[in-house]
């Protein structure tokens, strides 16, 4: 009851209050950050795991302008039934080049972090025509629009190089291929082989099957690569992080 009574002063006293409020949130604070200080890296090194490409990064991009992150997360908690429906739980390997990050808080829709290679481009192309033909069930606007807005790549070189300023690791050589990348992907009949070797996995076709390079082509490029990177089939977790 001593205790109980001197905690009141501090609930009549509004000083009081905020002073010890404020040590406390101090306190807390320093003990969740400070060990930080004592480890070389927060991120496990994931073996497969890469920058964008420049047709998937422009991809992101569209992604995040349509506020698609509203409703779909990347994030797969450790739990037995999100693992059994969506697959392996989410490295935070896999969001180390997201500025910003897409783990998302709400899913109207079903989470995205393992849909790479779930559909095709056909499916993936219906679904934002008409999102409803594929999932009647579906509440998401339709996005035909994008397969009529065409893109050049223009400024990928630029969104790559202000990418490489918050630490995602575009080399040089990445950054004077970026154009040349950004068409190559989206043209099978390219010489892509450079750019696999700067971006390993990074899957090459005409994603919605019409000339030139669309918006659907980037969105549906870096939707088809999601989550396929690491291969989790030979992935072991480092049990010290």
């Amino acid at each position: 009851m001593a205790i109980l009574d001197k905690h009141a002063i501090l609930e009549r006293n509004v000083t009081l209050l905020a002073i010890f409020a404020f040590l406390v949130v101090t306190i807390g604070g320093i003990v969740q950050i400070a060990p930080l200080f004592w480890l070389e890296n927060t991120i496990e090194d994931v073996e497969g795991m890469r920058p964008y490409a420049p047709l998937e990064l422009a991809g992101r991009d569209i992604y995040v302008r349509e506020g698609c992150y509203v409703c779909h997360s990347q994030m797969i908690r450790p739990m037995r039934d999100e693992v059994e429906r969506y697959g392996h739980y989410s490295l935070a390997a896999e969001s180390q080049y997201d500025h910003p990050f897409q783990w998302g808080s709400k899913r109207t829709g079903p989470d995205l972090a393992r849909v790479g290679g779930r559909y095709s481009d056909d499916w993936h192309l219906d679904h934002l025509r008409n999102p409803q033909s594929v999932v009647p069930e579906s509440v998401m606007p339709k996005y035909g629009f994008l397969e009529n807005r065409m893109i050049d790549g223009k400024y990928i070189q630029d969104l790559m190089s202000t990418h490489r300023l918050v630490g995602v690791p575009y080399t040089d050589e990445m950054l004077e291929n970026a154009q040349a990348d950004f068409t190559a992907q989206s043209d099978p009949d390219s010489d892509f082989d450079a750019l696999l070797e700067r971006y390993p996995g990074a899957q090459v076709r005409n994603f919605d099957g019409q000339a030139g390079i669309s918006e659907a082509d980037a969105l549906i490029s870096y939707l088809q690569m999601l989550g396929t990177l690491v291969d989790f089939s030979t992935f072991t977790p480092d049990a010290s992080r």
